[in-house]
């Protein structure tokens, strides 16, 4: 019984050992459309990312380029999560057509600061404050507190 413990002891550890967050500064260390999306969306070049691991496998990548910006990753590469700072603007080409075009015609001379991509739609800050949620299909839902 007491070897039984001890076994158990080592793998747990060796599992939580194997499961720690790394960091790195190479963007090569990033899946292929992630680094795709940066080089063709952002003048800002990757100046450190911390590589999130549950149990050992990759779980996202959270990004944060020389300029400030912040993009989280998930495990494959496609982004998840963007924030500027407030002089920039997420780059529209990563925006849905209708939230643009929502934000355009109900929000002028506003900007969008940073998105979210939820599991049942985005949420959307502005740079006047406001924020919005939309459906998966871009579609204006609600205004958030």
């Amino acid at each position: 019984m007491k070897k039984l413990m001890i076994m158990l002891a080592v793998i747990i550890g060796a599992l939580s050992a194997n499961a720690r967050d790394n960091y790195s500064h190479n963007a090569a260390d990033l899946p292929m459309s992630a680094q795709t999306i940066l080089k063709n969306n952002f003048k800002a070049k990757v100046n450190h990312f911390k590589i999130e691991k549950d149990f050992g496998k990759i779980k996202e990548y959270d990004v944060i380029l020389t300029d400030g910006t912040e993009v989280t990753f998930d495990s494959h590469g496609n982004w998840k999560d963007i924030e500027v700072k407030m002089k920039s603007a997420v780059p529209s080409a990563l925006i849905p057509q209708e939230i643009l075009s929502y934000v355009k015609l109900n929000q002028k001379n506003t900007k969008i600061i940073g998105i979210e991509k939820k599991r049942g739609g985005y949420e959307v800050e502005l740079s006047n404050g406001v924020e919005m949620k939309f459906n998966s299909e871009g579609k204006f839902l609600r205004y958030d507190d």
